[in-house]
């Protein structure tokens, strides 16, 4: 499991990167996350929830309510244009300290 700390720094990039591939409702970000990092990264509805309504504040998603096949409303969210530009920035950013860290920690030559 990854730590509260880089769950939490990489929450905005994550929801971004989803719904890029197209819109998404709360609980299915949460699967969609839980199912590509192989359970590394859990999300509880109590932590991404705040973040989605910020993100809407911010007006880098919009939502909207709708009737599921089960008969629940569930609600949509989907990238607006300043999030399509957030998620640019945010890429250059997590490419650059991926970058350093491969630096890092690439093995070394053993001298014999």
């Amino acid at each position: 499991m990854l730590s509260k700390e880089l769950v939490a720094a990489s929450t905005t990039t994550l929801v971004l990167s989803i719904l890029s591939e197209g819109e998404e409702y709360g609980y299915a970000l949460i699967q969609r996350v839980n199912e590509l990092s192989g359970g590394e990264v859990q999300w509880s509805e109590g932590m991404l929830y705040p973040v989605l309504h910020w993100m809407e504040k911010e007006d880098l998603i919009e939502s909207e309510w709708r009737e599921a096949e089960s008969g629940h409303r569930r609600k949509y969210y989907r990238l607006r244009k300043e999030g399509r530009k957030a998620l640019h920035a945010e890429k250059e950013q997590w490419m650059a300290v991926h970058n350093l860290f491969t630096k890092l920690w690439k093995p070394q030559a053993h001298l014999t």
